[in-house]
């Protein structure tokens, strides 16, 4: 079967590029209602159809990609009352770009598997700003005959795609890959805070770090903070860290392997959402740790 019609659920801040960039290349693309309806107009108005529901939107396809929260909304779309599993065909794919929990994503492959239809995990890295250029990183797992077929539509949004393994495999790496840039967001407000409680200039901060081993992708975004009261570089919500955190403390669980950083940097991310700043850009951590430090009010 070759895909002609991509479904997408999850038209947001990532769904608008990857929807953008998948209409371009010239595949027919069905999008369902957002709450948010400027994404979902932006691409009707580029020739996308909008749909109701998953179901819906599972039946006009050959391909679904769910670009949604996280695990919760993943089962949702599948097996709600109007979900994709009441209008499964034989070859239906589902490609879900979103942080899952690997068990989850495991088990929706063998309900899925069972009729006929295929769940392949294919999370993103990166940003909005990548999404819009087509320049996502995706890792991807599952049977390598479905991931070769989907290829042609992932290489419409992405232009780094790491195969993983088998199914739920990428959802790990994603978790990996996530505590290492989510630890580095915390250390990194962190050292921002002692700087500049110290009265450590934060040019020389910058300079200093950004030079040498310290240095991290994460750290050059927060330090813009200071630097221009600018979070836009990691546009990625505390709550959403928080929630990326727990999924992979319940993989380390699961395992089992200790996991004392991660259980830190997770309640770290609870503590930054009870006190208010769940909506926040991650960079916004800085905030937190100068208000617990007695630093701003």
């Amino acid at each position: 079967m070759t895909i002609k019609n991509v479904g997408l659920i999850g038209v947001g801040l990532m769904g608008h590029g990857i929807g953008k960039n998948i209409l371009a290349k010239g595949f027919a693309l069905n999008v369902m209602a957002h709450k948010n309806r400027a994404p979902v107009d932006s691409l009707i108005s580029l020739g996308a159809k909008e749909y109701g529901t998953p179901a819906e939107i599972a039946k006009a396809s050959d391909m679904v990609i769910l670009c949604v929260t996280g695990t919760p909304q993943v089962e949702e779309a599948i097996y709600g009352v109007k979900g994709i599993a009441t209008s499964l065909r034989d070859g239906l794919i589902i490609a879900d770009c979103s942080t899952a929990e690997p068990a989850s994503t495991i088990k929706i492959a063998a309900d899925l598997k069972a009729k006929g239809a295929y769940f392949v995990d294919t999370p993103m890295t990166r940003t909005p700003k990548e999404a819009e250029a087509g320049k996502l990183g995706l890792m991807v797992a599952g049977p390598a005959d479905v991931l070769a077929k989907i290829r042609p539509v992932l290489d419409c949004f992405a232009d780094t795609i790491v195969n993983s393994g088998d199914v739920g495999a990428a959802h790990q790496l994603k978790l990996l890959n996530n505590f290492l840039s989510i630890s580095h967001a915390a250390i990194a407000a962190e050292a921002i805070t002692v700087a500049g409680k110290a009265g450590v200039k934060m040019e020389a901060l910058r300079d200093i770090v950004l030079s040498g081993g310290a240095m991290s992708i994460m750290f050059e975004r927060l330090i813009k903070v200071p630097l221009a009261d600018d979070d836009s570089a990691a546009k990625f919500a505390i709550k959403n860290a928080r929630k990326d955190m727990r999924y992979y403390t319940n993989m380390t669980e699961q395992l089992p392997v200790a996991s004392f950083l991660g259980e830190n940097v997770h309640q770290l991310f609870v503590m930054a959402e009870n006190m208010g700043f769940g909506d926040r850009f991650i960079p916004r951590m800085i905030d937190v740790f100068q208000k617990i430090n007695g630093l701003k009010k």
